[in-house]
């Protein structure tokens, strides 16, 4: 067995210099590659879930049998490959920096150094313990959203390993989130010599954002961004085609079916014009439902055991957390290391929280 709370900032600093974009399969699988070694090294069986177009998912698995606890984290990061060149790893006035440090590197060592903990104390639950790390929750989770829904549908629990709130809270609610690409057909014509021959896609795209942007509801925990827009090919062209990528967040699934039905009925306003939608819902929302506010009531009651106090929040953010909700199993998230600044060159996560979270998800663990 490999001890690593004795310096599990060590494996950290090797984590986060092997940098892992989302679509750098290579890069993902060399990550995939140090956690596999790590788990074996904590007597963990590990399989490598091999892909084509995205890094391969490791499995790694301690003891046999129903009823286990899961541990879900991801490898891969938003950075691109030569980050590191100016936000490099480093630790300051209690503070760990680094590309994906927080979201979720931070994480992956935490679940690393809580079952180091327990194999050290003997206190390993007689269930089975399942870590799975995936390469793809940044862009979706397309790949790795099956074997999710699988390994938690066999599971007791499930703990997701993405970073906490700012205060340390877990995260009992996550909002749902989806993206829909809006497309407008018009007619070309000359700007100057034919002006009023052509049907201008842009116009129609206008009138549609602000039809869009009206369909938040804030009341409701519901947002529509209208983030991207193209279209035109010249400024001496009217128009023929516009689209727009509309990001939205839905903290409830009745608000889902709202946005879904009134996008796909978007008309268009301009004669001679047509509008096209596609896209949908990827995460469903994670509510405070009675199954979570039993979840988080027994998780406190543990907590409490070895002098820590537990708060709950919640964010407009997804995670893998998502998609295990709706399926009626117990689920905390929002358990790894606790910082701020997530996607920016500002991340970072207070030192002291990943020793501090690796007690906890030790003791959840253990007594469950």
């Amino acid at each position: 067995m490999n001890n690593i709370n004795s310096n599990p900032f060590s494996m950290l600093r090797e984590l986060v210099e092997t940098e892992s974009p989302s679509h750098e399969k290579s890069a993902v699988d060399r990550v995939g590659s140090l956690v596999a070694k790590m788990c074996r090294q904590l007597g963990a069986k590990v399989e490598t879930v091999k892909q084509t177009e995205v890094g391969d998912h490791i499995l790694a698995r301690w003891g046999s049998g129903a009823n286990g606890i899961l541990l879900l984290h991801h490898m891969d990061t938003v950075f691109p490959l030569g980050t590191l060149r100016e936000m490099p790893f480093y630790q300051k006035e209690g503070k760990t920096f680094g590309p994906g440090v927080l979201d979720m590197k931070g994480g992956i060592v935490v679940s690393l150094a809580a079952i180091s903990l327990l194999q050290e104390s003997n206190r390993m639950p007689s269930r089975p313990v399942t870590a799975l790390f995936t390469s793809d929750e940044e862009t979706g989770s397309d790949t790795s959203r099956p074997l999710i829904e699988k390994l938690a549908r066999e599971s007791a629990l499930v703990l997701v390993l993405e970073s906490g709130m700012v205060d340390g809270a877990l995260k009992v609610w996550r909002k749902g989130v989806g993206e829909f690409l809006v497309k407008v057909k018009g007619r070309a014509s000359h700007a100057g010599g034919a002006h009023q021959e052509g049907r201008n896609a842009i116009q129609e795209m206008a009138h549609q954002v602000l039809a869009i942007q009206d369909m938040t509801d804030y009341g409701k925990g519901t947002t529509l961004n209208v983030g991207v827009i193209r279209g035109g090919t010249a400024s001496n062209v009217v128009p023929a085609e516009s689209e727009a990528e509309v990001d939205y967040r839905v903290r409830v699934p009745e608000e889902a079916e709202r946005i879904d039905a009134a996008m796909k009925s978007l008309k268009p306003i301009l004669a001679g014009t047509s509008i096209t939608v596609t896209g949908g819902l990827n995460r469903p929302p994670m509510p405070t439902d009675d199954t979570m506010k039993i979840t988080f009531g027994k998780a406190t009651r543990i907590a409490a055991g070895i002098g820590m106090t537990l708060k709950s929040g919640g964010t407009g953010g997804g995670s893998d957390a998502n998609f295990v909700a709706p399926l009626g199993i117990p689920v905390l998230d929002g358990l790894g290391t606790i910082g701020e600044g997530h996607h920016s060159e500002r991340e970072f996560f207070f030192t002291d929280s990943l020793p501090e979270r690796a007690k906890l998800v030790a003791e959840l663990v253990s007594r469950w």
